[in-house]
């Protein structure tokens, strides 16, 4: 598609945000929200590119009403073709979509080399949001396309598996940061040895890694604090039935300070709602079927609250 290409700016950043949507757990709803938040943003105004990263079971298209595209990632992949020249139509003006692939790759496949190329042309993009679909899983290829993220966003549900999952997702997160932060100063197995030995040490919790490390010296405390101070989790609660259910997404927030010392935002939720089955089943994009319903306004305060890093504001009762 010709609105989105690679362009030379002299290695300096674009004023692109690039949101990956995540959460360890599949069925929560990921690539429902990816396309939905992408075609609200590409009729408003704006230039998009979606991304299906789940290599092993990408489904993306489904949600925008389109059938299969015939190039995909496995081009980029295999064939050297660049990431530019694979987007293709959606249906919706100014958005463009890169699907995965089903059968040829899996997340464990890729080499460094090849992800880092990815990374780079998607970085390299002309375009004003690109909205990364993430696979379910902790493989540290997703978890890297996660932390590539300006805006990093974890979905889930109000059930105990996806809370758990969650948890051991957004701890994966932080861990490898840590990891390609502190090999920096070649403190990498440092931190695993820690880690491995932490009940000597008196760590419970990834948090308590976190202080452990910041007293160990100043330079370890300065990287720290570099890429932990504006490190930020965006929590959508997707499937909401009940008041009690909209107010898992505060509590969440509260486990992620606890457990992890980590400032996440509450951006918002989706309610439960026969019409988005009937969408996703009907091969029909949501946000054009149903544009003006309850749902379709939820998804719409999500966007704003991810573009603009807002919370929800929860009146508890």
């Amino acid at each position: 598609m010709g609105l989105f290409f690679e362009e030379d700016n002299g290695g300096k950043k674009k004023e692109c945000q690039i949101w990956a949507i995540g959460g360890g757990k599949g069925g929560t709803g990921k690539s429902f929200l990816t396309s939905s938040m992408g075609t609200y943003l590409a009729t408003h105004g704006n230039r998009v590119v979606l991304i299906d990263a789940d290599l092993g079971g990408a489904n993306l298209h489904s949600f925008l009403g389109i059938k299969r595209p015939r190039t995909s990632l496995t081009d980029f992949f295999d064939k050297k073709v660049p990431l530019s020249n694979i987007i293709v139509g959606t249906g919706i003006a100014d958005m463009g979509l890169v699907t995965g692939d089903l059968h040829s790759l899996n997340s464990g496949s890729i080499k460094y080399t090849q992800k880092q190329k990815l990374f780079r042309q998607i970085k390299s993009l002309d375009t004003d949001f690109i909205l990364i679909d993430l696979g379910a899983g902790s493989h540290f290829n997703t978890i890297d396309t996660f932390l590539l993220a300006d805006r990093m966003i974890v979905v889930i549900v109000p059930e105990i598996t996806s809370i758990e999952n969650m948890y051991h997702f957004i701890k994966s997160v932080i861990f490898r940061k840590l990891d390609i932060a502190l090999s920096s100063i070649g403190l990498k197995q440092f931190v695993r040895d820690i880690w491995k030995n932490r009940g000597e040490h008196g760590i419970n919790n990834l948090r308590e890694l976190i202080d452990y490390l910041s007293g160990v010296s100043s330079s370890t405390r300065d990287v720290l604090q570099k890429e932990l101070s504006e490190f930020r989790i965006q929590l959508v609660l997707n499937q909401v039935r009940s008041s009690q259910d909209v107010s898992i997404g505060v509590s969440v927030r509260s486990i992620c300070m606890k457990y992890f010392g980590l400032f996440s935002s509450y951006v918002g939720y989706v309610e439960y709602d026969d019409c988005i089955w009937n969408s996703i089943n009907k091969r029909q994009s949501f946000m054009k079927e149903y544009s003006g319903s309850r749902c379709a306004i939820e998804i719409q305060r999500i966007a704003d609250n991810v573009v603009q890093q807002r919370q929800l504001r929860v009146l508890r009762r």
